[in-house]
């Protein structure tokens, strides 16, 4: 099942008991429409306030019960208008919305001029001074291959902690569209928690002239959260894909 949501009304995707969350909401309702108990698997935890236009989730579902097309209607007349579901459809028994998949991506956008725009205030950074572009990208450059991002990473708890945080970045750069607005979009076979916002954080303070494109590679190699910048703010994220293998599409 492919989702797109508002995150904003939520405190992250993960179930917490008491508060309103993504895979609560969906939980409760696709129960309601199977009749039956579901376990959700999905293919990123987004954080309270976070985005997604690609979010995947996978679940069991009653083999009498199922039918794509009336559980896609049932679901969005129960969850409009914070979320959508996109596309439903049967998967192979192997298929883990979390372990299938090879990549996902990411993009943060901020609105770079004076003067703030309502319509994009819900999905963007403002950030009034203006950037600095060719900084923004060439500072990109030291993030892309396997690194140790511990640096940009929110320290693991429980049952994570000590886990690795090695990633690889696939790609990272920034788009400008026009009007003071930029997209920054990266790709990687994983994300740790924050890692994406951080990321943004410390590129921005590059675009300001308070950091130079140069000491990204340093930030990386400090490995330490203190080396980067505070995280951008969260409405800014959107998990924007998830890419699985040939098999799965």
């Amino acid at each position: 099942m492919t989702l797109a949501y508002d995150g904003r009304p939520f405190r992250g995707f993960a179930v917490q008991r008491g508060l309103p969350t993504v895979a609560g909401a969906l939980t409760s309702a696709l129960e309601r429409t199977l009749g039956a108990p579901v376990a959700l698997a999905v293919a990123g935890r987004t954080d309270a306030g976070v985005h997604a236009w690609g979010q995947v989730v996978s679940f069991d579902a009653p083999a009498e019960a199922f039918d794509p097309d009336a559980l896609q209607r049932s679901l969005n007349r129960q969850l409009a208008p914070t979320i959508a579901v996109r596309a439903v459809a049967e998967a192979p028994a192997d298929f883990h919305a979390r372990f299938s998949a090879t990549a996902r991506r990411y993009r943060y956008t901020v609105v770079n001029r004076a003067v703030p725009d309502p319509f994009l205030a819900a999905t963007a950074w403002h950030v009034a001074s203006p950037l600095d572009v060719g900084a923004l990208r060439l500072a990109c450059d030291p993030l892309v291959g396997e690194h140790d991002f511990t640096s940009f990473c929110r320290a693991p708890k429980g049952a994570e902690e000590g886990a690795s945080l090695v990633r690889r970045v696939t790609e990272a750069r920034w788009v400008a569209a026009g009007d003071g607005i930029l997209a920054f979009e990266i790709e990687a076979s994983a994300f740790c928690q924050q890692m994406v916002r951080a990321i943004v954080g410390t590129l921005v303070a590059v675009g300001l002239g308070r950091r130079r494109a140069g000491d990204l590679s340093a930030v990386i190699a400090a490995r330490r959260r203190s080396a980067a910048e505070r995280v951008a703010p969260a409405h800014g994220l959107c998990l924007l894909l998830v890419r699985y293998g040939a098999e799965h599409g």
